[in-house]
C-alpha cells in the first residue's frame, strides 16, 4: 500500500495508550523538530485517502501523520462487532484515540488537525475539547457544529425532531430513509460486504456516485430540515426505503471506459480499500454512526455544550459535494458560531465528496497556505 503514497512516506504501528495499536503513515522529520499535522479519514476510507496529500504537505516543513482510525484497516484493538462495545466508537473516545496518538508520537502540540467526512467531526472535537494541544483545525466535506446541547429539554427536542423527520421520510409518496439510520442497522455491514455485485464493484459505484464524475451531483442549499427538503438529495444520502446501500448505488456503476479513465481512484488504489474491507468488514466504521443515535456517547459530549473553537479554522469541500448541505444551517453555524477565528470556506471545482482524492492539485495549496500563513 505504501507505494501508492506520493512522496517519501513511511509506515509503522503505534500504541496509543487507549487500547489501540494504530497503523500510521507518516512523512517528514519525526524526531520532534518539525511541527505535527494529523490527517483523519472518514467512511468508508483509510489513511490511504490522504495518499496524495501527506507527502507534499510534509515538504512545507511538517511531520505529517495519517492513521487508520478505530475500527479501520490495520489498526487493531477495537471491538468491532455489532454486539460489541459500541460506545467505544463515540466521539469522545475517538478524540481520546487521537490525543493518545499525539502523546505516543512524543508531541505536546499539534500544529493542525485536518479531518475529512466523519474525520471532520473527530478533528473538530479535538480542537474543541483540547485547544491546548490542537492549535488549528481544517474540516473537509462535513461541517462541524460543536457539542450537542446540554439541557435535557434541548436535547430531547433535537432528538424528537430527528425522529419525526425520519418517520416523515417513510410516509412520503416515494418512501425514503436517511442513510445514517440505515448504517446503524444490523444488516448494513453484510448488505455491503456480501452484495451480489461484489465488494470491489460496490465500492467503485459508491465512490463514483458521490464524486464529481457523477454529473447529477449539483448540490444546493436546502431551506430547512424537513422530509420534503431532504428528499431532494440523491439516494446515497436519502435512500429509497426498500433498498440497501449496495442496491442504491448499483445502477450508477461506471462503465469500463469510465473506470479505466478514473485517475483519481485507480483500480489498483481501489483494490487496497476492497481488500482491507473484505478482511475487516465495515462494522467498525458503521459503529461510529450508531453512536450518533445512542444516549451515552452523546451525553459524554454535552459536557462541552456551548464551547467554541477559538483557534484558526477553515473548511474545504468539493463544489459537487452534497455533504456540505445535507443538514441545513450547519455550514453557517460552523462559520459564525462554533468557530470564532474563521479563516475561510473554500469550494474546489472538479471534486465531489472525496475532495482531497479527486482534486489534490487545488487542495494542497489551500492547506499549505493555511498551515504556513494562517497559523502562528
Amino acid at each position: 500500500m505504501i507505494e501508492l503514497f506520493h512522496g517519501d512516506v513511511r509506515t509503522r504501528s503505534v500504541d496509543n495508550g487507549n487500547g489501540l495499536s494504530m497503523r500510521i503513515f507518516e512523512a517528514g522529520d519525526s524526531d520532534g523538530s518539525a511541527p505535527l499535522i494529523l490527517l483523519l479519514h472518514g467512511f468508508p476510507e483509510l489513511a490511504l485517502s490522504w495518499r496524495k496529500i501527506l507527502g507534499p504537505l510534509s515538504s512545507a516543513g511538517f511531520h505529517v501523520v495519517a492513521p487508520d482510525q478505530r475500527g479501520y484497516g490495520q489498526t487493531t484493538g477495537a471491538d468491532t462487532g455489532y454486539d460489541g462495545d459500541v460506545t467505544s466508537f463515540g466521539m469522545f473516545n475517538l478524540t481520546r484515540d487521537v490525543v493518545g496518538l499525539v502523546d505516543a508520537l512524543g508531541y505536546r502540540r499539534v500544529h493542525t488537525v485536518i479531518g475529512h467526512d466523519f474525520g471532520s467531526s473527530v478533528a473538530g472535537f479535538c480542537a474543541l475539547i483540547r485547544p491546548d494541544i490542537f492549535q488549528s483545525v481544517v474540516c473537509m466535506s462535513a461541517p462541524f457544529t460543536g457539542a450537542p446541547g446540554f439541557s435535557h429539554q434541548s436535547s430531547k427536542k433535537n432528538a424528537s425532531r430527528t425522529d419525526l423527520v425520519d418517520e416523515q421520510l417513510t410516509k412520503l409518496a416515494r418512501p425514503r430513509k436517511h442513510y445514517q439510520r440505515y448504517y446503524s442497522t444490523r444488516d448494513a455491514n453484510a448488505d455491503m460486504i456480501n452484495c451480489p455485485q461484489g465488494l470491489h464493484a460496490f465500492l467503485r459505484a459508491y465512490f463514483h456516485h458521490k464524486s464529481a464524475d457523477w454529473e447529477q451531483n449539483k448540490p444546493f442549499r436546502l431551506n430547512e430540515y424537513t422530509a420534503d427538503q431532504l428528499a431532494l438529495m440523491p439516494t446515497y444520502y436519502i435512500m429509497d426505503d426498500h433498498e440497501n446501500m449496495a442496491q442504491t448505488v448499483a445502477p450508477h456503476m461506471p462503465d469500463d471506459d469510465a473506470v479505466a479513465g478514473c485517475d483519481w481512484l485507480t483500480e489498483t488504489e481501489l483494490a487496497q480499500y476492497s481488500q482491507e474491507f473484505a478482511r475487516t468488514g465495515l462494522q467498525g466504521g458503521l459503529n461510529w454512526y450508531r453512536c450518533r443515535f445512542m444516549e451515552e456517547p452523546q451525553a459524554q459530549l454535552r459536557t462541552f455544550a456551548g464551547a467554541v473553537i477559538k483557534s484558526p479554522a477553515m473548511f474545504i469541500a468539493g463544489t459537487s459535494d452534497w455533504g456540505t448541505w445535507q443538514k441545513p444551517g450547519d455550514l453557517e453555524k460552523m462559520q459564525t458560531e462554533t468557530c470564532t477565528n474563521w479563516r475561510g470556506t473554500h469550494f474546489v471545482d472538479g471534486a465531489g465528496h472525496w475532495v482531497q482524492q479527486e482534486n489534490p492539485a487545488d487542495v494542497i495549496p489551500l492547506l499549505e497556505h493555511f498551515v504556513v500563513d494562517e497559523v502562528q
